[in-house]
Order: structure tokens, then sequence, then C-alpha cells
């Protein structure tokens, strides 16, 4: 054996690349590619002592619960026998206080876990929390259900009957994401899920990324002071849609989020995001996603706000907002008021992608809108806008035309359009980044189909076909003429 793999670190960096690609039949002609990575490192981990100690940290360093329950000898064939059912847990009994050492067995080599499955659960209910030790772990993916069960002493967490106080010892979890469960099938209030949720948060002290519910006041202002955060993912649809609690008018703002690049929001309401953001600062921040299912036009104008003033305009490159569930008034069954968002984000010069996805009022653009957006974002490559329209848009090819003068890199647009009139009187110029074009109108007969696709196929060489609505079928099937023309003419021409 070469003196090289003699070296720990070397063998898992080559044990790290090694994996066994096999095909296995899939229907009468048909095979599918199986890569047995842990199968492979199984059989690394017995082919000598050198190789062994390397491959069974890789083999345990990232799985699942489960994974840990086959070393249980009563839990074994069931898991791993071959017609195994996905419910193989149901009416076993839970583990006993002997069966922990060997579910613990290959705990101390697991950096990364993941608990979710709820059907798991009972099996862990007579062990104390105080057994489960897992002193590398450094990645956890876990269910709200679990929390109480492992998160308390893997956490070094401490907590009073009252859950007033917590006492953390060095927690060293970099990357943590908390799922809750089914609404049907939650057990524990709102009040308490965030009071628990905001301790485990306030214990962490070396958090990379965080995934989870939301968390109250006092977890974002100690977020807020971890140099080593870089990603956060907050709300999901199942909590309560109000903030854990109000936001005093006197609280000071939170220290800046220095390193945190990326940032999203999963709400039933927006009060709570507005609220992080009108007092927060980002000056790092390069991903900004909001999903909520409901956003008032004054909330929007809000939230717009806060993010123009989150010290981000130097380096946001992406802003997502969707809000995709109308909220009509009884008295109004067509609600059309208009909204000025998009001077909003005139200051962010670096930005790339704009998603704005939403159905509780109209965005305000027109073509002068449009185009002096275009003038302050000249990296833009994905710009898509959606909205509450009940009536035509104000914006004409002409625009479109003018605006991507502007972008030479966008790939994707997505806006709404005047599509009574295909007139462009402007300098006509190749734009051959853009490959998805898709254009909204209410307007049921496009006016000269044909012209249009003519001016398509000479200005906008990647684009196929126009979408977005069925309307532009008539456009499509000239534009396939003309490049199924010009394929032919290149053909002739290259046998001649």
């Amino acid at each position: 054996m070469h003196q090289a793999l003699l070296v720990p670190e070397v063998l898992l960096e080559i044990f790290a690349h090694v994996t066994e690609v096999i095909l296995k039949p899939f229907g009468p002609v048909r095979f599918i590619v199986v890569v047995l990575y842990r199968e492979s490192l199984a059989a690394l981990a017995t082919t000598c002592r050198a190789f062994h100690e390397p491959a069974m940290d890789l083999l345990w360093d990232e799985i699942e619960i489960e994974s840990l329950l086959g070393c249980v000898t009563r839990l074994h064939p069931l898991i791993y026998c071959s017609g195994r059912l996905w419910n193989w847990a149901e009416g076993v009994r839970p583990l006993s206080t002997d069966e922990v050492h060997q579910f613990l067995r290959h705990s101390a080599r697991v950096r990364s876990l993941t608990i979710i499955s709820n059907r798991l659960l009972h099996l862990f209910s007579v062990i104390p929390a105080e057994l489960y030790n897992f002193p590398r772990l450094r990645s956890l993916t876990i269910s709200t259900r679990y929390m109480n069960l492992f998160l308390s002493h893997m956490l070094h967490v401490a907590i009073d009957e009252d859950l007033q106080s917590i006492v953390t010892c060095c927690a060293t979890l970099e990357h943590l994401c908390v799922i809750t469960p089914d609404a049907l099938d939650a057990v524990d209030s709102t009040a308490d899920a965030v009071s628990r949720i905001s301790l485990i948060v306030r214990s962490c002290k070396q958090l990379i990324t965080l995934s989870c519910p939301l968390f109250d006041w006092a977890a974002w202002r100690h977020l807020s002071n971890l140099p080593t955060l870089t990603t956060l993912v907050v709300g999901d649809t199942r909590s309560d849609p109000a903030p854990p609690c109000p936001l005093e008018r006197d609280i000071a703002n939170f220290s800046p989020f220095s390193n945190v690049t990326a940032l999203s929001f999963m709400l039933d309401s927006a009060p709570y995001a507005i609220a992080v953001m009108q007092h927060s600062q980002f000056p790092s921040l390069k991903e900004f996603k909001m999903d909520v299912d409901f956003l008032s036009s004054p909330e929007a104008e809000q939230l717009f706000r806060a993010l123009s003033n989150c010290k981000a305009c130097k380096t946001l490159e992406k802003i997502i907002v969707l809000s995709l569930y109308p909220e009509y008034d009884d008295d109004d069954d067509t609600p059309n008021n208009s909204l000025s968002v998009i001077p909003h984000f005139h200051c962010f010069t670096q930005l790339q992608t704009l998603h704005l996805a939403c159905f509780n009022f109209c965005i305000n653009l027109d073509d002068d809108i449009l185009l002096e957006a275009m003038s302050t974002w000249p990296h833009m490559r994905d710009l898509e806008i959606e909205d509450l329209r009940m009536h035509y848009s104000p914006i004409t090819f002409r625009g479109i035309f003018r605006a991507l003068h502007l972008c030479p890199q966008l790939h994707t647009l997505q806006v709404p359009i005047d599509g009574t009139a295909v007139n462009i009187d402007v300098e006509p110029i190749q734009h051959t980044s853009l490959r998805v074009l898709e254009l909204k109108t209410l307007v049921s007969q496009i006016a000269n189909a044909e012209a249009l696709a003519r001016i398509i196929f000479s200005c906008l060489p990647r684009i196929n076909e126009l979408g977005g609505i069925a309307y532009w079928d008539e456009v499509n099937m000239h534009l396939k003429s003309l490049k199924d023309a010009a394929l032919h003419a290149t053909g002739t021409a290259s046998n001649t």
C-alpha cells in the first residue's frame, strides 16, 4: 500500500469521490442508473484496518434517523428486509434503555442528521433526553415534534418549567433546519412552539444557515450579532400569521446582520417580515425572497421602502416577492388599485433578478417607468412582473424594445403588454441574450401578427415562441414558419 494511503486526510478526500454505479432493470427494455455511494463506503470499511475509520466516518457522516435505528438488533430486520413497508414502525414498541446504546453506536461519527418522520416518534418516547449524544453534530434537520426529545441535550439547553430562563454552553451547530408538521398533526400551541424555537435559536453560537418557523425578537437580536450567519429562512404558512409578540415602538434597531447574504420569509401575512426589515440592516445581502399569502398595497409600500433602506443597495442581486392569493372586498369584485413600487428598486444597481407576483393590487408600470428602471439595472437577467391587472397594460412593444437596448444580458422577460399595436419606431437591433419572452395581454385578437413575428425573428433570434397566453398562437405560427424557412435556406446553402 502506498504511504499516501496511510494519511487519513488523503483517504477521506479519495473516499468522498468513490461510488459504484450499476444499471437496474426498469421495465422490459429500460434500465435506471443507481449510485451506490453508501454501499461503496461500507465495502471500503471492511477492506483493511487503514481504510476502516475514514470510510466509517464518511459512511455515518450524513444520515437520517432511520439509519441509526437500523443498528438496533430488534429493528434491523424490519428496516432492511427486502419487502419492507413504509410504515414498518407501526405497532413496534419503543426503544428500551439498553437498546439506546445500540442506537447510538455510531453517533460520535454523525455530523449531519435528519429527524423528521412522524411515524417514528413513538420509538423514542421512554428514553431520557440526556442519553442522546451527538458530539460532532454540525447540521440538523428536525421536526418540531422531536425538539423536546433531542434538542435540549444536543444543544446543552437547560429550560425551567416556565420557559423563562435558558443556560447555554458552547453549541456547535452550523446548520439548523426546523420543520413544522402538518397543521392537522400539530400538537403544540403556536405560543409554545415560538417560545421553544426561540430558545433553541438563541442557544446556537456558530450558525451559518438557519431555516425555521417564526421566533421572537430576542432571537432576532441574537442572530444579528452572529458573524457566522449567512443564510436565513424564516416562517411557514402553517404558523400563526401574526408576529409572536408586538414590536415595541421604542425598541432599538438590531445590530447589522453583517454577513447574511440570503434572506427569505414564508408567511401568511406580511406584518412580521415588515417589522423585521424596518429594524434591520443587511449590508451583505444578495438575495431577498418573500412568499406571503396576502400582501395589501399599504403593506407592499412599507415592505419595499424598508427593503430599500436596509443598506443593501450595492449588494442585492435577486428580489422575489410572491403574493398569489388575492383577497377581494365583498363590495368590490374587481379591485384595480395601482401602486408605484418600481422606483423603490432603482437603488439596487447590481440587481440581476426581479420577480414580483402580487395579486392584491396593480403595479404601476408603463413604457417610461420600464425604461427608467432598466437604465438603473444594467446587469438585469430576469425580470418578471405579474399583478391583479383587470384592464389593458400601458406597456407597448415599442417600450419593450427601447428597454432591451439598456439590458444586453437580459435572459427572461415577463410583463403585461398592450397587444393592440405592434408599431416599433425605434432602431431595430438584435438582442442575442433574450431567450424567454412572456407577455400577458387581455387582447384576444393580436393586431398584425405576421408583422410582429417578423420583428421578433429579426431582432430576437433566440426567441422561439411568445408565451404567457394562448392569444399568441398566430404570432408563434408565423414565427415558426420564418425559422423553418431560414433553417431550410441554411441547409440548402451548405449543400451547394
